[in-house]
């Protein structure tokens, strides 16, 4: 991976953010942002978030943190909501705060009443000491981060410049331990969180993204080392059977189906793709989860298969074993907590065809895009983690509590009113 770096560029930001009277630092926090987020191996579709501390007119600490929901390819100063960073470093030595207090806590700092809800990550980009922070989901990162007993290996790869943060659903709660992990480890350069991905921070934008390149590429490294070959995002290169994507619509857009009104289908076929679909293993791997935790309220804990010959009795029973799966799922997961759950529809957002591809389903085109760009990313990460070890993602009930995380939910609302 190369950085994409281009001083002209940076100054053309810097002058923007100076026009439009914001700081150089947003300025350069907006271009950095928008570089990580062209980058469809570092995040994608709301996906990462970044961060810069900065002073105020008056002086006072404020953080500008991502805003839950955006697109960092896109991202401009809106985006990029103010808070008063002191409230927030309180927050550390306070009791642990619940999801609607941490919410509460951010929106009541905020600068701009009317902003957008800051990450949910925002508490540990304000407890890490360093001026800009940037988090992503890389590719190479996940294919690595969703392996077993990974430990040693970040170390062996990283020395003490990545520090290692067991699996905590985000939030408060890791916020607190990937803090409390920092603290023991005050020189690194970056947080390496299990199953999820990857922090880096420094006194400068430049600095900081720089550090999440290289340190992804040293990732892309370790992966070449066991003659892993980890392909970059690949065009669609087939188009579907017109029959069977008119079967697998009218078995999902049914009576009572949340796409009876509206549905929309992107089929995808690319050569990783069709390296996974074709796997011999491929129910038992597909069960495993996704490759990071938000992943799942786009495309559902695992995809629905079928053959490229399915008839439409078929398809339509696939439909059902599908949705009786889901119920169990949820049946088994939801007396966890003691907060009531509402079941979500138990419809499959991915459709994966033996051989063949995958189709990536929505509401919209746009929902259906931005699933089919999730599934064409897992799958690469996916062959990956299985050439270099055993892919192993968080376990079901830690994926039932993201997929069914209000916080998660507030951020697919988001993204489905833009």
């Amino acid at each position: 991976m190369k950085s994409r770096w281009n001083d002209i560029d940076a100054d053309r930001y810097v002058e923007a953010a100076r026009s439009a009277g914001h700081s150089e630092a947003l300025g350069l926090r907006i271009y950095t942002s928008r570089i990580i987020g062209g980058d469809p191996d570092l995040v994608l579709h709301g996906g990462g978030n970044t961060s810069v501390k900065v002073r105020g007119e008056d002086g006072s600490a404020l953080m500008h943190i991502k805003g839950s929901g955006w697109d960092l390819d896109t991202i401009e100063a809106p985006g990029l909501p103010a808070v008063r960073l002191p409230e927030l470093l309180a927050a550390r030595d306070g009791p642990r705060l619940s999801d609607p207090d941490m919410v509460a806590l951010l929106r009541t700092n905020l600068l701009d009443a009317g902003a957008p809800n800051p990450s949910v990550e925002a508490l540990l980009h304000a407890f890490i000491p360093h001026d800009f922070v940037d988090h992503t989901h890389a590719t190479a990162i996940l294919a690595l981060a969703d392996q077993p007993d990974m430990r040693d290996t970040v170390v062996r790869i990283y020395s003490d410049r990545v520090a290692y943060v067991p699996y905590v659903m985000p939030g408060f709660d890791l916020s607190i331990e990937a803090d409390r992990i920092f603290q023991a480890h005050p020189d690194c350069e970056g947080l390496w969180l299990e199953n999820h991905g990857l922090f880096t921070f420094a006194g400068t934008a430049r600095a900081s993204y720089e550090l999440m390149i290289e340190f992804v590429d040293m990732a892309e490294q370790e992966l070449a080392r066991k003659e892993v070959v980890l392909t970059g995002p690949q065009p669609n290169d087939r188009v579907a059977d017109a029959g069977l994507t008119a079967r697998l619509t009218k078995a999902l857009a049914g009576a009572g189906s949340p796409f009876e009104h509206a549905l929309s289908v992107d089929f995808r076929s690319t050569p990783a793709i069709r390296t996974y679909a074709l796997r011999g293993d491929l129910e038992s791997v597909s069960r495993r989860g996704t490759v990071t935790p938000d992943h799942v309220i786009r495309i559902k804990p695992w995809p629905m298969i079928i053959e490229p010959e399915a008839d439409a009795d078929e398809i339509a029973a696939a439909v059902e074993r599908y949705r009786a799966e889901y119920r169990a799922y949820f049946q088994r997961n939801a007396g966890r907590t003691p907060d009531a759950k509402t079941m979500l529809d138990a419809y499959p957002r991915v459709v994966v065809v033996r051989g063949e591809g995958m189709f990536a389903i929505g509401g919209n085109a746009k929902a259906a895009t931005i699933a089919g760009d999730l599934c064409e990313q897992a799958t690469r990460a996916i062959n990956a983690a299985e050439s270099y070890g055993r892919y192993t993602p968080i376990g079901e009930a830690d994926l039932f509590d993201m997929e069914y995380w209000v916080l998660e939910q507030a951020k697919l609302k988001v993204n489905q009113a833009s």
